[in-house]
């Protein structure tokens, strides 16, 4: 890897667990992990066809219509309050446990969130576990009405840092997300956390750690 000048995270599945749900999903699933697990593929899936179809919907449209999705694919039924506070839950992810000393490592470096979540989501999330501050940036792909992989979305780190993307190190624990970055020109880290496969698309990260507070060590930093 060449010189690194800055790094940008993925935020949902790299710094924020989304299954944080579960215990939430305990209160109205016999099976909550697998409830989880379907919302949030559904979830991805969503920004994928959007993106392809040219028909945006924020983050947030997009995470309720996969949540409507689970419940009915699970048959369950839950009133109007029970419906939005499991849907609100995204707006209280937990962190990784390791996620705030990796972030205390690499403050001397400029760091950046760059993620399909709506401004609000994010910042909910940050406020949550205390993370006000840690970033110099926030990026939301609203303003582009698009989502990852599209690299226009990428594009959007070195802009707004001012560094050529050459200097930046991107961070995911998505495998799409890796690729689209690697893609696009990043260098490129893959949190493998549950030691998955990588798509056979054509591109590689450049470094693969099982968890966020091995990357300082990774990247000599």
């Amino acid at each position: 890897m060449t010189t690194v000048k800055g790094l940008v995270f993925d935020a949902y599945g790299t710094l924020f667990d989304v299954h944080s749900v579960i215990a939430a999903c305990q209160q109205v699933a016999p099976d909550a992990p697998a409830l989880s697990e379907t919302w949030r593929a559904k979830q991805l899936e969503y920004t994928w066809l959007r993106s392809l179809m040219g028909q945006y919907e924020d983050f947030w449209a997009i995470t309720a219509a996969a949540l409507r999705f689970a419940l009915r694919r699970h048959g369950i039924t839950l009133d109007a309050a029970q419906y939005t506070r499991l849907l609100e839950e995204y707006y209280r992810l937990s962190t990784y446990p390791e996620v705030l000393t990796a972030l205390q490592r690499l403050r001397p470096y400029p760091l950046a969130i760059l993620s399909n979540g709506t401004p609000r989501m994010l910042h909910a999330a940050l406020e949550h576990n205390n993370l006000q501050g840690v970033f110099t940036q926030v990026l939301s792909v609203d303003p582009l009405r698009t989502f990852k992989p599209n690299p226009v979305v990428y594009e959007l780190a070195p802009r707004h840092l001012q560094l050529p993307k050459q200097a930046l190190v991107f961070v995911s624990s998505n495998a799409f997300d890796v690729i689209g970055a690697k893609a696009y020109g990043f260098q490129v880290v893959w949190i493998n956390r549950a030691n998955v496969q990588l798509d056979e698309l054509g591109w590689q990260p450049d470094v693969v750690v099982p968890r966020l507070d091995q990357l300082p060590h990774a990247l000599h930093l």
